[in-house]
């Protein structure tokens, strides 16, 4: 063999070790995640930090059953995470932050707190960091600017006998002035009962009252919000308030249980923050509460309850979704 061709050989040889062991080299220092029911650790490591613009590459396994992984605010599908198998997983983060990761399947009791975060920093190309500031905060949540109490009662004195109905509402709209109350200010700060008293001006009998206040609920949210609003309560609420919104979902008996427990033995904080699940389908509860105070309780969960904190796993526009649709329990609208 003479030594042109020797070398071509060894160059060959060469690109093909590379274009191997590059990846393996990668792979083989991308530390692997490690995925356990709340109660057994939860993921592990649980902090995670990574660099805007660069891939941040991730291996996840499980050590027990199936499990889920998503990204808060971020458009992404879900992972499942299976027993003894290794998920690779590719993110990219364009501006920088602290972001939530969850497990997106019921794998427990405590699921909720199946959650870690990653931190990411801004690069030298991002303008916010090249000059030392920090990014822009997000918005002021609209139930701190109205100063609501969450943990205050706030039952409607009174309800309807039967499930309003916005198609009786909506043929009593045109002879009734009600156009300050289709604004998305004032529907987002009153609750229905307040409108319901609102409207006590006008000649309507009391069942036309809610029926046009059912109306005014629908024309504040759209088919195309209900639908993801139904998709978000399907994926992460229906398990504890139940399919159907009557806090009787398939964890609604452990948690009531593990609380009474707790009450009685004060056997540590995993139990202490159990209660039994809101029931949506309760009017006093529902009518009396406005959307602002819907989604506060959203976003920043019950604090002494079951209740977990949604705030950095849904986007502003999922939240008010979300919101739209627990209504829906109370309202008969269009189909």
């Amino acid at each position: 063999m003479n030594r042109p061709e020797l070398l071509a050989r060894l160059l060959i040889i060469a690109g093909i070790l590379l274009a191997v062991g590059a990846p393996l080299y990668l792979w083989s220092r991308t530390p692997l995640i490690h995925a356990r029911m709340a109660e057994a650790g939860g993921w592990t490591p649980d902090v995670l930090q990574a660099e805007v613009g660069k891939p941040l590459h991730l291996k996840i396994t499980s050590d027990d059953v199936v499990h889920g992984f998503a990204v808060g605010q971020m458009d992404m599908q879900s992972v499942d995470i299976l027993p003894g198998k290794v998920a690779d997983i590719t993110l990219t983060f364009d501006k920088p932050g602290t972001y939530t990761f969850y497990c997106t399947r019921w794998c427990g009791l405590n699921h909720w707190r199946m959650r870690g975060t990653i931190e990411v920093s801004g690069s030298l190309s991002d303008p916010s960091t090249r000059s030392g500031q920090r990014p822009e905060p997000g918005a002021v949540p609209l139930y701190v600017s109205l100063r609501l109490d969450l943990d205050a009662p706030h039952d409607a004195p009174s309800i309807p006998p039967n499930k309003p109905s916005a198609v009786n509402g909506q043929q009593f709209t045109d002879e009734l002035p009600i156009t300050n109350y289709q604004f998305s200010d004032y529907y987002r700060s009153h609750s229905p009962y307040q409108v319901f008293t609102d409207l006590s001006t006008t000649p309507l009998t009391e069942s036309q009252r809610w029926d046009v206040v059912a109306f005014l609920w629908q024309s504040n949210t759209t088919p195309e919000s209900l639908v993801n609003g139904k998709r978000l309560y399907a994926q992460n609420c229906a398990a504890c308030h139940g399919e159907n919104g009557g806090g009787d979902g398939v964890f609604a008996d452990d948690l009531t249980t593990a609380g009474e427990s707790s009450m009685q033995t004060m056997a540590g904080a995993m139990d202490m923050a159990m209660q039994a699940p809101t029931d949506f389908t309760d009017p006093r509860r529902m009518l009396g509460a406005s959307p602002a105070l819907l989604q506060g309780k959203i976003l920043r969960g019950g604090m002494g309850t079951g209740m977990p904190m949604w705030g950095s796993i849904f986007t502003e526009e999922q939240i008010w979704d979300l919101v739209a649709y627990l209504y829906s329990f109370q309202f008969e609208y269009h189909p």
